[in-house]
């Protein structure tokens, strides 16, 4: 009998079960809504990037449907042979004017557009200058281009400085952050990096997926939060969290987009998106133009449940935003407080190494602007019982 090539995944599944890191998927079985029900259990959610509430709103529901009755379900094909709608050509319209720039392209995933773009505008002779704590996407992305990668420390603009320095003065290099992280809700040094990229002729990339929609006027992100419009030539969001539907974008020069659309892999050989798809995300830019409230709710409830956590004596780090870790530091340990604020009725994921480094293993919460001030207080009620159960607070 063939023996099992694959047994060893087995044997991997096995350690992280004995250290206390084996996950199983909650299966949401509703709506994306701050208080929903993960398996079989009515939870306040934590967990979600839906920052302002926009996967159901009424405005996004009614666009996705009449586009599905226009357009049908799908496009049968990729943007560069049959699968261009004029609703994706009117969605990259949008999205630029909301960003400023130029011109956009759509990708399927902010994953796919970071990847995409960093292994499209890089080759093996040129050089990437990134954060440490720089997305996954961007990691795959500048493996992917076979450019040589230099890692600062995170935030450190003098260490960023030392590293372009030592590099020939002619050679092709990006320097490129996240304008929010992801694990920590901190912003990057954005001026300083743009400083930085004009002094030493680089290019000078940011990826704002966490700070769209919650960032800036009407959501417009980092780059609008640091008013550095015109100094970051290529800005990657997604369509998949504030904006509340799925995708993920690049802005920037014409040029640019024009080179992404012949050369970005991931755009060349995915099925463009769905109609419905691309209309919820003209209808959330709607939204963030005119209802710009929503964000200010969002950045109440944020004010209100991190005071209460630090009030608590819990550990969150350097957040600015919506993002708020508590880190607890062991790995099982933060499974074992996720898993206990689960079974008391929140739902905030464990994560540990390799998402984050060993020693600094948390649980995420990110909250809304949906998130009503009742729903937050349950939740830190929920933190101080099981906190003190755990011994992590006092």
């Amino acid at each position: 009998m063939r023996s099992d090539p694959l047994a060893y995944l087995t044997a991997e599944l096995t350690t992280l079960k004995a250290q206390g890191l084996y996950r199983k998927l909650r299966v949401l079985e509703d709506e994306q809504k701050p208080k929903t029900t993960f398996d079989h259990r009515s939870v306040v959610n934590l967990s979600s990037n839906n920052y302002l509430g926009l996967t159901t709103h009424p405005r996004l529901r009614e666009r996705a449907l009449e586009a599905t009755r226009k357009y049908g379900v799908g496009t049968g094909s990729v943007r560069t042979i049959a699968g261009t709608m004029d609703i994706h050509m009117e969605l990259e319209r949008r999205l630029a004017e909301f960003k400023k720039t130029e011109a956009v392209v759509v990708f399927q995933s902010g994953f796919a557009a970071n990847a995409g773009t960093v292994s499209a505008v890089l080759g093996k002779d040129d050089v990437v200058v990134s954060d440490e704590l720089n997305h996954a996407s961007i990691i795959d992305g500048c493996r992917l281009s076979r450019a040589a990668i230099k890692v600062f420390p995170h935030k450190d603009v003098d260490a960023a400085r030392k590293i372009l320095q030592s590099l020939p003065a002619r050679q092709r290099t990006l320097l490129i952050t996240d304008g929010v992280f992801s694990m920590d809700g901190d912003l990057g040094p954005l001026p300083a990096l743009c400083a930085l990229a004009e002094e030493f002729g680089c290019i000078m990339m940011v990826d704002d997926a966490h700070a769209s929609g919650v960032f800036g006027k009407n959501g417009r992100g980092t780059i609008d939060h640091f008013d550095v419009h015109g100094r970051v030539d290529i800005q990657v969001g997604t369509l998949s969290k504030a904006i509340g539907v799925l995708g993920g974008y690049v802005a920037g020069t014409r040029s640019l987009i024009d080179f992404l659309y012949h050369r970005a892999r991931p755009f060349l050989f995915s099925t463009s998106h769905p109609p419905a798809v691309a209309a919820a995300c003209i209808a959330a830019i709607d939204v963030l133009m005119e209802e710009p409230q929503i964000i200010d709710r969002l950045w109440e409830n944020t004010r209100f449940f991190q005071s209460g956590l630090k009030s608590l004596g819990f550990n969150t780090g350097a957040s600015e935003g919506p993002i708020t870790p508590v880190i607890v530091g062991d790995g099982a340990l933060a499974m074992k407080l996720s898993d206990q604020l689960f079974q008391s009725g929140v739902f905030a994921q464990g994560i540990a190494s390799p998402t984050v480094a060993v020693g600094k293993a948390r649980v995420r919460t990110i909250v809304t602007a949906t998130h009503t001030r009742d729903e937050l207080q349950f939740a830190l009620d929920t933190f101080r019982t099981v906190g003190r159960d755990l011994g992590i607070v006092h």
